[in-house]
């Protein structure tokens, strides 16, 4: 009890310490109206080159990359873009590549020409791709080699719209593309003048970030340099050493693996294994090979690890810290019983929110704590909220209710020049959607969070579920708007209403879809898997499919998915024709003993 204490009272102060240095920081900053004290993660970058410019930065594979090597690389990286796309600051670039160095090489070289980095999930394709690419008003779509035939899928869109596309690769034939990693080595790497990005300031945009959030397609997140500091400060936050050594296998197009991972690490001058996908069965025999000391999570993640079979071995790693979101109570407990004395640090946040908790004290299911610091400078709350309606409760005054503690309510963070929203790019309605007003008193404005937490007697914040229309699978979140939207493509679908179940034994929830079928029309299996494979990636397709009549509505003729999400996929309980996608062979008739497997846990999904 005594080493608890400790450990809170050391965690409080070090928490006190680094939010007054990066408000004192601020302050300083913002006086400076010639801008000259901005900071960026683009300087610490260049402070760790010149700190210990031979210590490894990157190491991917069967290669590393000293700071140094990477600051020359950025700089070819930089230079070539300024010569053959003319970027300058304040542009944007996307990019749509994988987890690999050269993701990194161009993030930082668009920093150094002062433009903002438009990170694209390299899992969507057509409609979604050029949704987010026209979010951003980039003037360069920047693509991996291996993913060539999804921008051959929109290159005709691209071209109408005069976009300029670049492959990294040293040759490309196809017309309206072309080859970039050429030009990237013939270019000289010495470093490029500050001055291309001597205007930027705290607010200038750094990132756009894609969310699905509640709407079909996704969102372009903004973030300024301010936040990319804010959010790099966590892994000092956590602990985290200059000797330090992250795993990082969570797609850099994320946040998690993004800010948290990689930006963090060169806020602390750290190592980075960097991996292009995460892999159960490679998981500890990497930590071994390269000395990690940090892993970073999400609930899946440790899920698939508690799952993966024992090993003699599984004990045997330099693993200190553990640093994510999601994880379940049960499997938070297996995993340290399993895999040894590991400190977890859970936190909690959205890409575009404005609060945001971290459990410094290891509390197993929690997400957080409360403390008076905290509450102090940032101010959110919990309110009623009616799942049926989909809206806050509000009293006689129309004003919201907080719940009691204890009870379960909806997170919400007052909008303010501390704790900003930014909203999403080119997207009034969806930032206006997130907004709530007048919530304790009239003309006040918060962030609605979507999320449903419960805070306890003692202060620790709990995830209780996701609101509205997304539901989270594999560490991703899922939009049902863009699923119904795919599924009405094919042509004997007349209604479809998707929506996540819960699974024994997963975290969060798989797609189902309740579908209506044309007049006199049948379900073909076959037709339905091969268009959700081509247009869907593989967490938010449908796993169970579920025939009716007609779709229950609201008398304002909005779909019901509460009752159909509790009724889930038991063919004891429902007798609508009901169907399962089999991996790698697509949907079958769902019968009872495959229903036994998924609940016995027998079948993995």
């Amino acid at each position: 009890q005594k080493k608890s204490v400790k450990l809170i009272r050391i965690c409080f102060i070090f928490y006190i310490h680094k939010v007054a240095s990066f408000c004192f920081d601020d302050i300083g900053i913002r006086l400076s109206k010639s801008g000259k004290n901005f900071r960026s993660i683009l300087d610490d970058f260049l402070d760790a080159v010149k700190k210990h410019p031979h210590k490894n930065f990157i190491v991917f594979e069967d290669s590393s990359y000293t700071y140094s090597q990477a600051d020359r690389e950025s700089n070819k990286v930089a230079r070539a873009l300024s010569a053959h796309v003319q970027l300058k600051q304040g542009d944007t670039a996307a990019l749509f590549l994988g987890n690999e160095p050269l993701f990194v090489w161009m993030w930082l070289g668009l920093a150094k020409l002062g433009c903002t980095a438009s990170l694209l999930n390299y899992n969507i394709r057509s409609k979604s791709l050029l949704h987010c690419f026209s979010c951003c008003d980039a003037k360069v779509l920047i693509a991996g080699a291996d993913l060539r035939g999804a921008v051959e899928e929109v290159l005709p869109t691209l071209k109408q719209q005069g976009i300029q596309v670049l492959i990294l690769s040293d040759k490309c034939d196809v017309e309206g593309i072309e080859s970039f990693s050429d030009k990237i080595q013939q270019a000289s790497d010495e470093p490029v003048s500050p001055q291309l990005r001597a205007n930027l300031n705290l607010k200038s945009p750094a990132l756009y970030i894609y969310t699905s959030g509640t709407t079909g397609l996704p969102k372009a997140a903004v973030l300024n340099h301010e936040r990319m500091l804010m959010a790099s400060y966590l892994q000092s936050m956590s602990g985290i050493h200059s000797d330090d050594v992250i795993y990082i296998y969570l797609p850099l197009y994320h946040s998690a693996g993004f800010l948290m991972g990689l930006c963090g690490a060169i806020e602390r001058g750290i190592t980075v294994v960097l991996r292009r996908k995460f892999s159960a069965s490679n998981f500890w025999n990497d930590c071994r090979k390269y000395n990690v000391t940090v892993i970073q999570y999400i609930g899946e993640i440790m899920r698939y690890l508690c799952n993966s079979p024992k090993k003699d071995n599984e004990r045997d790693h330099k693993v200190r810290l553990a640093l994510g979101n999601g994880i379940r109570a049960d499997t938070w407990a297996d995993f340290l019983q399993r895999f040894g004395d590991i400190h977890i640090c859970e936190c909690y946040g959205a890409t575009e929110g404005n609060v945001g908790f971290v459990n410094y004290i290891g509390k197993v299911g929690a997400i957080g704590r409360e403390n008076f610091f905290h509450k102090r400078f940032v101010s959110y709350a919990l309110i009623r909220y009616d799942t049926e309606k989909e809206e806050p409760v509000r009293d006689s005054k129309g004003f919201c209710i907080k719940v009691p503690t204890g009870e379960t309510g909806l997170l919400v963070g007052k909008i303010s020049r501390t704790t900003p929203f930014s909203g999403y790019a080119k997207n009034k309605q969806q930032t206006e959607k997130k907004k709530l007003k007048n919530v304790f008193e009239t003309g006040d404005l918060y962030f609605n969070s979507g999320d449903l937490l419960r805070i306890d007697d003692e202060g620790f914040v709990y995830f209780q579920d996701r609101i509205g229309d997304t539901f989270r699978w594999k560490g991703e979140n899922v939009a049902t708007t863009e699923v119904s939207d795919h599924l009405l493509a094919v042509g004997f679908i007349e209604e479809a209403n998707v929506y996540g179940v819960k699974v024994p034994g997963h975290e969060g929830r798989i797609g189902m879809a309740a579908l209506k079928l044309k007049e006199n029309m049948d379900f073909d299996c076959k037709a339905t898997y091969q268009h959700v494979k081509s247009y869907l990636p593989s967490y938010a397709r449908p796993r169970f499919i579920r025939i009716q009549d007609d779709l229950a509505v609201t008398g304002t003729f909005k779909q019901m998915k509460v009752k159909l999400a509790e009724e889930g996929f038991n063919p004891a309980v429902i007798k609508d024709p009901l169907f399962f996608l089999e991996d790698n062979k697509g949907y079958v008739p769902m019968t009872q003993e495959t229903f036994n497997s998924i609940s016995e846990g027998t079948l993995r999904l």
